[in-house]
């Protein structure tokens, strides 16, 4: 359901959502923070890469916040910026994954578990935050696709722990890397495809219009 009952798609322009982006991004930068840690500490790639997806949302939320208010063109152009941040970030986890592959070394499942369940609690969070604003502009909508993101990532994470502890095998964490970058750029996707549709809308109002 759209937070708006006309086509036009919500901007961002409401001081809820200005504090509703404030506070994500504060959880966002924690858990990077906490992730990025444990997931050097206990060798898990899923960790890395949902560490990474915390920093590259909270670097989005900080780019939707500053280009609130401003024209179409400008948030639509912000939404490819942070598209092609989510593909740099799979890149990132597929080049992590294959050099971790090559070692065979299985990471530790309770740090996964207990860390993956963390972060899935502050997620769940942001999640209920965005809720009403999902289905805003392009620059709006990137905000929830990142956080939708990071919780299925976070069960992904809990589940690769557990299946890790009863395999004593590192490739449940493998897997769910590749699927999370799979992930990744396939949200990528969705944002890069509305972004272009909003800077043609711009670009030929007329035509548009006579589409319609």
């Amino acid at each position: 359901m759209s937070c708006c009952s006309s086509d036009q798609k919500f901007d961002g322009t409401s001081v809820a959502y200005r504090r509703a982006l404030w506070a994500v991004i504060l959880i966002n930068l924690v858990m990077f923070a906490v992730e990025i840690t444990a997931g050097f500490a206990s060798g898990s790639q899923a960790l890395k890469a949902d560490a990474l997806d915390f920093a590259g949302d909270t670097m989005t939320y900080t780019i939707s916040l500053l280009v609130i208010g401003s024209s179409l063109a400008l948030r639509a152009r912000a939404a490819l910026f942070k598209g092609g941040l989510l593909i740099v970030i799979a890149v990132s986890v597929l080049g992590m994954t294959l050099m971790r592959a090559l070692s065979g070394e299985p990471p530790v499942a309770e740090t996964m578990g207990i860390v993956g369940f963390a972060a899935l609690l502050a997620n769940a969070a942001s999640v209920l935050i965005l809720l009403r604003w999902r289905d805003g502009d392009a620059n709006v909508r990137s905000v929830w696709l990142c956080s939708r993101n990071d919780a299925v990532g976070n069960v992904g994470v809990m589940i690769a722990g557990g299946l890790v502890a009863l395999t004593g095998s590192a490739w449940p964490d493998l897997v769910l890397a590749f699927a999370l970058a799979a992930l990744f750029t396939r949200s990528a996707w969705l944002i890069c495809t509305q972004a272009l549709a909003e800077l043609r809308s711009h670009n030929h109002p007329i035509a548009e219009a006579g589409d319609a």
